[in-house]
């Protein structure tokens, strides 16, 4: 109870102290420190998916910024020989306001990535955005095959069907490479399921059919059901190591990611960085009411 009044009070309490729960999940406010946290995972096995943090971007020169920030990123990652690939989410791009300028933006980043063997995630948003989204990287996957992916959330109604679109799209290829999470957003009743029973049970359907039809799965999940569920369909099709991989948040349950790696499967952590990290933090923190004993112990702190 007290953990969720403080979750309604975010709104009005200092940055100051949120970033003191925030920065447990972000690697830093600056690329410096996302390569820090980056090439330290790395160390321990675990490759790494760099985001720059911010969306939903209305004004154009902030979309040039971020733009050229993630040209920077991508040169500061192969020059320190960092194993890690790249998230980008199209509104912060000008998806919302221009969707031929989103794809342009997109385009010389992606085009720089695989220019230098790199790769890069679209990331999927809000419901308004998943048709445009997923034709953005029908786009991208013709032009730069192998060097681009996109994100799907199991808690949408569509998403098994989004999955037969993309085989019929690959024609065989086997270039579709999809990261299979549970969803953030907040959509009605009537576009996504709503528990979490039905969420799990939808995510196992949607990795069943993507191990099937030879999709790459980026198992995206911090349930140890689902895990297990994971395990039991690579043991079930005998799936090959280099044919998946695990992916789990930075600063979020360090100890299942842990027994993951131990077993010797690829793992990818994201990697979150940069000035616009308040409204990641505090949705990482509505996600997880019972951490905001962070919060708490700060506001002792500072008083």
């Amino acid at each position: 109870m007290i953990n969720r009044l403080i979750v309604a009070l975010l709104p009005y309490l200092p940055k100051g102290l949120v970033w003191v729960f925030g920065k447990r999940y972000i690697a830093g406010k600056e690329l410096k420190d996302a390569v820090e946290v980056t090439a330290k995972l790395n160390g321990q096995k675990i490759k790494a998916t760099m985001d720059l943090l911010g969306e939903f971007q209305t004004r154009a020169e902030k979309i040039g910024y971020y733009k050229n920030e993630y040209l920077k990123l991508i040169d500061e990652s192969v020059s320190k020989n960092l194993d890690n690939s790249f998230s980008v989410k199209p509104t912060m791009f000008g998806l919302l306001l221009d969707e031929d300028m989103c794809y342009k933006n997109l385009r010389e980043i992606v085009a720089k990535a695989a220019s230098l063997g790199r790769f890069v995630r679209i990331d999927m948003e809000d419901t308004q955005c998943t048709d445009r989204e997923l034709n953005l990287y029908k786009q991208l996957l013709n032009e730069f095959p192998g060097h681009v992916g996109i994100v799907l959330q199991a808690y949408l109604k569509r998403t098994l069907d989004d999955l037969k679109e993309l085989v019929e799209f690959d024609q065989g290829r086997g270039l579709v490479n999809v990261r299979l999470c549970k969803g953030i957003y907040n959509e009605p009743a009537e576009l996504a399921y709503k528990s979490k029973n039905e969420i799990n049970q939808n995510y196992l359907v949607d990795l069943d059919f993507m191990f099937r039809n030879n999709i790459y799965p980026a198992i995206a999940t911090h349930d140890k059901k689902l895990i297990t569920g994971a395990y039991e369909l690579i043991n079930k099709y005998k799936i090959k190591p280099d044919r998946f991989e695990f992916q789990m948040l930075y600063g979020v349950t360090p100890g299942l990611r842990r027994s993951v790696v131990e077993k010797g499967y690829n793992m990818r952590v994201y990697v979150p960085y940069g000035n616009d990290w308040y409204n990641y933090s505090t949705r990482r923190l509505k996600e997880n009411p019972h951490m905001a004993w962070h919060i708490t112990k700060a506001l002792i702190y500072a008083g």
